[in-house]
């Protein structure tokens, strides 16, 4: 669920963004017909993942939330920490995150034939209630966990981690500026050296 993050690592590139953001839809290597920076954006994603889930910060972040949500934390902080790149836009970028998310949606309507179908089904949603740029404020973030909570048949509980976020609101922002520049970095080379593997 942490869109805003593997958008904004795609580093404007259009075909590598579109492939992060489907990362998640795409199992395996079925992957192999779309075009070929939309298959790098789609690796360099698996990088970021792997890279994160394996962080000490985002372990820390994690181990907060397991006692409350089990398995589900690491799904909590992606989205915790996208709100905090959220809020705290103007610090990774010069473009207004209005004007950055509504050049996204126009991406998204441009290349609608290779998208996944759940990302089609998904797409109206995301635009009408303009989920991304809603990620900035705490109602958006609510909203988020309440219907991530609705998808796991309100098993995971996670409708009650804005809670947490609430009372440990600091040391999660804290976490997510020290990791986050770290992030930048490893994507960046990751994602220099993904295209120089291009045909």
């Amino acid at each position: 669920m942490n869109f805003l993050a593997h958008i904004y690592l795609s580093f404007g590139d259009d075909e590598v963004t579109l492939g992060n953001f489907i990362a998640d839809s795409i199992r395996g290597n079925k992957y192999t017909h779309l075009p070929p920076k939309v298959q790098t954006g789609i690796l360099l994603h698996r990088e970021i993942d792997t890279f994160t889930d394996a962080h000490a910060t985002v372990r820390k972040s994690t181990k907060r939330l397991h006692k409350n949500y089990s398995h589900y934390s690491g799904v909590i902080v992606d989205i915790f920490y996208d709100h905090f790149l959220a809020k705290n836009w103007s610090t990774y970028s010069e473009v207004p995150l209005l004007d950055f998310v509504d050049r996204f949606y126009d991406l998204l309507e441009d290349n609608y034939t290779i998208l996944p179908d759940n990302i089609k089904r998904m797409m109206p949603y995301m635009i009408a209630d303009n989920w991304i740029y809603n990620y900035s404020k705490m109602e958006g973030i609510s909203r988020v966990l309440n219907g991530m909570n609705r998808r796991t048949k309100n098993k995971s509980k996670m409708n009650f981690a804005i809670l947490d976020l609430e009372e440990h609101y600091d040391k999660f922002e804290d976490e997510f500026s020290s990791f986050f520049d770290e992030l930048i970095i490893f994507s960046k080379q990751k994602y220099i050296t993904l295209c120089e593997k291009l045909p």
